[in-house]
């Protein structure tokens, strides 16, 4: 028997049973939507993290003293204060692949204007941690080197910061209060929005880190210092020749560990999207459960139709036909199952994947690989679980079919 007619025998089985085909399906077509919209979730959320961490400089990198903890450790307190100006401006002399340094301290607290405050945190910076982190000045100006050299008492403040203090008041040119330390407002940031950690970009004061080593922190050592590298391409370059450099200012031995950290901003981003994808492949694992569900429905319905129909089993075997036709008969049967509810999984995946992006504003990005994958799978579900029950079908003795009640 040709494959045409085993293909419409296939087609003519399932359309007496419509339900029963659809209900067996179901497994399937949930478990193909769910596996395309994870994967389009998945594959959104780590485009997302690429774009949000590049949009905070593609080229940026940190370098922070040791970490209090390291392999579940604790450190000793004098490692968080590894990194001084002498450092700085070691790197300023030295660093040939940095093309623009700022050091870093921060401190927490309220800052009040009028009757209105705010918890917030203020940063310490040069003029140079504009250009790193692609901040731009929305109204006033930036701070001066002057201004860092004098330890000059002002701020540029966030849309954050202005809304919750000022209102539709301007706020160029009047006092702030940052623990009981006075500040002039001589600037206002652009609006940048929540990054993707969650944190709200445009909650922040920038002043110079000379006033707020004197005035908050009472410190001379940096929390952190910031920089940028001149390209994507010299990124990698630029890690190990800040090692280098800091390595000689600390006056560390060969045998000796760093005693600070050095990261780049695409380093960040593989760490994150590795992340994102060991969370995309939990998800999928996840979904692909309904997928084998699905499989064993498909399994049990074909038990069912090889039993409902021994008759017709064997009235074929007894006028001639072979047990690969049988088997062939049935596989296809499973098959056809299997791919249509994959066509309708694919459906639902892509419409529910349209109604994650425009209803909760999620990122998404589908790929064609999610839905050859599903596809595939779906094929394959059909031959594994359809075999068994149609190698049953073919193995079946055509006199006890012929007589089965």
């Amino acid at each position: 028997m040709n494959i045409t007619n085993l293909i419409r025998i296939a087609l003519t089985a399932l359309q007496r049973n419509k339900l029963r085909a659809f209900l067996t399906m179901l497994g399937v077509i949930i478990g193909v939507a769910s596996v395309i919209v994870m994967l389009a979730i998945g594959e959104g959320s780590k485009q997302s993290i690429k774009e949000q961490i590049s949009s905070m400089g593609s080229n940026m990198l940190f370098v922070q003293p040791g970490s209090d903890q390291r392999g579940g450790v604790r450190q000793d307190f004098s490692q968080s204060k590894t990194l001084t100006l002498v450092d700085l401006q070691a790197l300023q002399k030295n660093a040939t692949y940095l093309s623009d340094i700022s050091p870093q301290v921060n401190g927490s607290g309220q800052v009040i204007y009028s009757s209105k405050n705010w918890p917030t945190s203020v940063y310490g910076v040069s003029p140079a941690f504009l250009n790193i982190r692609k901040l731009s000045i929305n109204s006033g100006s930036m701070f001066t080197d002057k201004d860092v050299a004098s330890a000059a008492k002002v701020a540029v403040i966030g849309q954050t910061i202005v809304e919750n203090l000022f209102g539709n008041e301007n706020p160029i040119g009047k006092t702030i209060r940052f623990n009981k330390i006075p500040f002039r407002v001589i600037g206002v940031l652009d609006e940048k929005g929540q990054n993707t950690f969650g944190q709200d970009q445009d909650d922040i004061i920038l002043a110079p880190y000379t006033t707020v080593q004197k005035r908050i922190q009472a410190a001379t050592h940096l929390q952190s210092i910031t920089a940028s590298a001149q390209s994507e391409e010299v990124a990698e370059a630029a890690v190990e020749q800040v090692e280098t450099i800091l390595r000689a200012s600390h006056k560390l031995k060969d045998s000796d560990d760093n005693n600070f950290t050095v990261r780049s901003q695409q380093e960040l981003i593989s760490t994150f999207s590795s992340t994102s994808e060991m969370m995309t492949v939990l998800l999928v694992a996840i979904a692909s459960i309904s997928l084998v569900i699905g499989g064993i429905g498909i399994m049990n319905i074909m038990y069912v139709s090889v039993t409902e129909r021994t008759r017709e089993i064997g009235l074929r075997m007894a006028v001639g036909g072979r047990g690969k036709d049988i088997l062939l008969q049935f596989l296809l049967e499973a098959i056809l199952i299997s791919i249509t509810g994959g066509v309708l999984g694919v459906v639902l995946g892509l419409s529910s994947t349209f109604v994650v992006s425009s209803y909760l504003s999620w990122p998404v990005v589908i790929t064609a690989n999610s839905i050859i994958i599903s596809f595939t799978v779906c094929a394959i579900t059909g031959i594994f679980f359809g075999w068994y029950p149609a190698r049953k079908a073919s193995a079946a003795d055509p006199i006890v079919a012929l007589r089965y009640e």
